[in-house]
């Protein structure tokens, strides 16, 4: 079935139109008079709904369980987290369709969250932020740069609240490093390396395992689905395939077509706390270093992506060029040789590299950070060198679905950490990175123009559409 490819004004045009393909006939006003959230009185309940219910949308709406559940939408009923989810929100009301669901609880639907495959995070979302309905969206918050920058767009002109879910920005590791960076601990901070040992994970047993495959040749066999189960609507924009067992529910991810592989999955946790601390903006450039076992339908096995950042002027302070390190499928950095002869890196973490001191945090979230060696740190604590705590903490700490529902009540768009003012920039360079892995090579970026300086690579820089889910069929 025939895919559309969308330039950067067919992609606005089309999003100005999107609810209409999703059966939003009042879209055309929409885009001309958006329409904001509706304030949420004192005392009372959000009315909540969520898009994908069997993975971490189970998660994200138990996050928000003390608001109202109005619905849940999901396209596989039978998955045991889905079912968990129906018996907890009896009342909420049940759909496959999230089209169907947005149009029919309209007027009872406040906020959004979006957990679907990463192909399908846009529409949804761009379809609730045109209703003015509050979303949070799972990480990576798009598949491409275009949606992520169009999301952006939408949700400052609806005026609505949002938050991308990687939690660790919501916890008190990131705060720690930004404290000691400003404080001037770190000295000058010219490099970071930052790897996973995704798509394999350490087991309970100490042994690795295939999370989700990547690098595979082929596409798997088919397969008979769940009951009830809808290919189309799993498909969604993606192109038309048979259903198997061996992508849904849970490996899609290494599938060009539904994810962003492990840069996607975990770029948004690992690199938080450089990103965010490091003041890094948009990278000029992004290169692919290596990769073993590339492939045309799946990001590959292993990979290496190398990100130069330039000199900035942040609040008045002149930073130096950063070069950021990504490696991926069990690749790593040298051990530092800060590090005591006794420790080794751990499968995943961060090294922020300075003049004067460089910290490790050895898991996905930022939890840990140390400086390194450890008989340093213990020195900076015991001399009464470490710098105050300036940087303020959501409360709860940790909990970034309370921080959204806080920023909802205060009627507050900016005051969940991980919205889409901050959020969107950091996807943005999580997608190049992925660009990177599919196109190779070297390439130069422009966010102003949103180009770069290889025309393979501009094409990923939005999405294609199935037919039927394309700005045609908007029209038509």
């Amino acid at each position: 079935m025939s895919q559309t490819n969308l330039t950067r004004r067919d992609f606005i045009t089309f999003s100005a139109m999107a609810a209409a393909m999703l059966g939003f006939s009042a879209c055309a006003s929409l885009a001309k008079q958006p329409r904001k959230p509706r304030p949420i009185a004192p005392g009372a309940k959000i009315r909540v709904a969520q898009i994908g219910c069997g993975g971490k949308g189970f998660s994200d709406i138990m996050g928000v369980k003390d608001e109202e559940v109005v619905a849940l939408c999901d396209v596989d009923w039978t998955r045991p987290n889905v079912k968990k989810l129906f018996e907890t929100f009896p009342k909420a009301k049940r759909y496959t369709d999230f089209r169907k669901m947005l149009v029919e609880m309209d007027n009872e639907i406040d906020a959004v969250g979006v957990a679907t495959p990463d192909h399908m995070h846009f529409l949804p979302a761009c379809m609730a932020i045109m209703l003015g309905k509050h979303v949070y969206i799972q990480k990576p918050l798009t598949q491409t740069v275009g949606e992520a920058r169009e999301l952006l767009r939408l949700a400052r002109l609806n005026g609505v609240c949002t938050q991308m879910g990687n939690q660790g920005h919501s916890m008190e590791g990131i705060r720690l490093v930004r404290e000691w960076f400003q404080g001037g601990l770190l000295g000058e901070v010219r490099e970071a390396q930052i790897w996973t040992n995704r798509s394999a994970a350490k087991g309970p047993d100490g042994r690795e395992r295939v999370v989700w495959p990547q690098g595979m040749a082929e596409w798997p066999k088919g397969g008979t689905p769940p009951e009830g189960f809808s290919q189309d609507l799993f498909l969604g924009r993606a192109p038309e395939r048979p259903y198997s067992p061996d992508i849904h529910p849970f490996k899609w991810r290494g599938y060009i077509d539904y994810g962003c592989g492990a840069l996607g999955d975990m770029a948004c946790h690992l690199m938080d706390a450089a990103y965010w601390n490091l003041e890094l903006g948009a990278p000029t450039s992004v290169e692919l270093k290596k990769i073993v076992q590339p492939s045309k339908i799946a990001f590959p096995k292993s990979a290496i992506v190398e990100y130069q950042f330039p000199e900035r002027t942040v609040n008045g302070k002149k930073l130096p060029p950063v070069k950021v390190t990504w490696s991926e499928g069990g690749e790593k950095p040298a051990k530092p040789k800060q590090m005591e002869a006794t420790r080794q890196l751990a499968h995943g973490g961060q090294l922020l590299i300075g003049s004067k001191g460089t910290v490790y945090d050895g898991n996905d979230y930022c939890n840990s950070p140390r400086f390194i060696p450890e008989s340093f740190h213990k020195e900076l604590v015991d001399g009464g060198k470490m710098p105050p705590k300036t940087i303020p903490r959501p409360d709860p700490i940790g909990n970034p679905h309370i921080e959204w529902i806080k920023a909802i009540r205060a009627n507050n768009p900016l005051a969940a950490g991980s919205n889409f003012e901050y959020s969107v920039p950091f996807t943005e360079m999580v997608c190049l990175g992925t660009m990177a892995i599919l196109v190779g090579g070297k390439f130069t970026w422009d966010p102003v123009a949103m180009k770069t300086s290889n025309p393979e690579a501009d094409k990923l820089l939005y999405p294609t559409y199935r037919r039927g889910w394309d700005p045609n069929a908007i029209v038509a």
